[in-house]
């Protein structure tokens, strides 16, 4: 059983951390336009002003808090028959991918993983469900090494 690359605690707090900027700057902006075009009672306004305070602070505790709460919860295992992927902090869910269904395997950095020195495994199976099934945080040369640890060892060439 294998955890994760620690470093995307890290990453999920940048991500985190931008994305809640951004709606709490908008959320900041619908305020301060409802408030100059007057289109809203002072009452409304007076309500979104006190919530801005609460959404920021929910924000603040998402890009700080989660990350480490959801790194905890994924888990996977490779063996001889596929890959066991546990994930979910409240809605928990095990996907097996035996070698038999992999159809192709993808190692995808974006800047910010690449920032990191991480990857994302995508798994892509015969089949409709879990057509694809990502592996996020991983340590790029670990990402490597596990799309060559997974690929069917008995496939004919394409060519």
């Amino acid at each position: 059983m294998h955890l994760l690359d620690r470093r995307r605690i890290a990453l999920e707090r940048t991500v985190n951390a931008l994305s809640g900027a951004a709606i709490a700057f908008a959320h900041l902006v619908a305020l301060l336009v409802l408030w100059v075009t007057n289109a809203w009672s002072a009452w409304a306004l007076s309500l979104l002003a006190l919530a801005w305070p609460a959404v920021f602070a929910f924000l603040l505790w998402f890009a700080i808090g989660w990350p480490a709460i959801d790194y905890r919860h994924w888990r996977y295992r490779v063996d001889h028959e596929g890959i066991e992927i546990w994930s979910g902090v409240i809605w928990r869910q095990t996907v097996t991918v035996p070698r038999s269904r992999v159809q192709h395997i993808d190692v995808a950095q974006g800047p910010l993983e690449r920032s990191y020195g991480l990857a994302t495994l995508s798994i892509y199976t015969a089949g409709t469900r879990y057509s694809k099934v990502d592996l996020p945080g991983l340590d790029h040369g670990v990402a490597l090494g596990l799309r060559d640890a997974l690929l069917p060892k008995d496939a004919e060439p394409a060519v």
